[in-house]
């Protein structure tokens, strides 16, 4: 089946000399220029991980908009925003506005979180889970509020002696982008969540690590999760069809240097504790010559469920790196799968 084929970078950079990204200002450049790259290659999406307190990319809409603004056709979007740190108000305006910038072309991945780099850290963003909730409550909270400013229904009272003319009625906020409400995604690790996100009416996105719900390979556990949020969806009798992902991080052995940075690995799924009470399974990589990855890929039953998948890209190996493990892909690899 014809899949959307996108990147997605965790944007990492670190002084080291056989980094190519040292510094902020370098990812976040190389996050352009990667994705105006992709964009000739032909694929169809630029996504990025957000998260805080990390020498990663943070706070996405100002990269977002550059990217819209740098490109025509490729879909720009996130691998996720964790909601606990974010105010809804705020963020509306941003989406809002870089999705206007992009042409309609935002497809923001949002979640309650996962592990982070400092206790709590969503607390000194201000916010703080309510008595008797979880900050995973407050995450969904957050994003509740979101999806529903993203109506553009007016809420908020005019001064009756504005500085500027209203238009009549309750105000929202602005700039409102038309549809963007449809194209909101929810990074989920469980079936639960995944459900959750169906009766919601956002598209899912699932990645290389879910709860550990049954002990089974993960890419089954995955397509699990797929069959029943999609299950889910056709309950909640919304009108259109959702959209659902996954990432893998996928290596076509093409050249020597493919074969020095990704080859001789065997690779399996990783079982363990993400925290104290959660057991995860963590996907395995993709790393091989051409036509044995072709067989291997087959095999995912979790990449065939989904119609779009995010392949992370080792961004401090470079632009031009990255261009060509991309390149790899869309040659050798996704037309052999009926993928193009």
């Amino acid at each position: 089946m014809g899949k959307n084929l996108g990147f997605l970078s965790f944007g990492h950079w670190s002084p080291s000399p056989q980094s190519q990204a040292r510094s902020a200002a370098d990812v976040l450049l190389q996050s352009i220029e990667l994705a105006e790259a992709a964009e000739q290659l032909g694929l169809d999406g630029a996504y990025y991980r957000v998260h805080h307190f990390a020498r990663q990319l943070a706070s996405p809409f100002p990269l977002l908009a550059a990217v819209g603004a740098r490109t025509k056709r490729i879909e720009i979007g996130t691998g996720v925003i964790d909601m606990r740190y974010e105010n809804p108000f705020y963020m509306a305006e941003d989406a809002g506005a870089a999705d206007l910038i992009s042409g309609g072309r935002l497809q923001l991945g949002l979640s309650r979180g996962s592990p982070e780099q400092v206790i709590e850290g969503w607390r000194h963003f201000g916010y703080a889970p309510a008595e008797g909730q979880s900050d995973a409550d407050m995450g969904r909270q957050h994003a509740e509020l979101f999806l529903d400013l993203l109506q553009g229904k007016g809420f908020a009272r005019p001064n009756p002696r504005p500085m500027f003319p209203n238009p009549p009625g309750l105000l929202r906020l602005e700039p409102f982008s038309e549809g963007l409400r449809e194209r909101i995604w929810w990074g989920s690790g469980s079936d639960a969540t995944a459900i959750w996100a169906a009766r919601m009416g956002m598209n899912l996105q699932s990645s290389t690590l879910k709860d550990d719900e049954t002990g089974e390979p993960f890419h089954i556990q995955q397509a699990r999760q797929i069959r029943a949020y999609r299950q889910a969806w056709a309950a909640a009798g919304h009108a259109r069809t959702p959209r659902v992902s996954v990432s893998r991080s996928i290596f076509a052995l093409v050249n020597d240097r493919d074969r020095a940075y990704f080859g001789g690995r065997t690779d399996v799924d990783h079982v363990g504790m993400l925290d104290e009470t959660t057991r995860a399974i963590f996907g395995r990589s993709y790393a091989a010559e051409p036509d044995v990855l072709v067989e291997q890929l087959r095999q995912d039953q979790a990449i065939a469920e989904a119609d779009t998948l995010l392949l992370t890209v080792p961004n401090q190996l470079g632009v031009a790196y990255n261009a060509h493990v991309i390149e790899a892909i869309l040659q050798h690899v996704a037309p052999a799968l009926g993928w193009r």
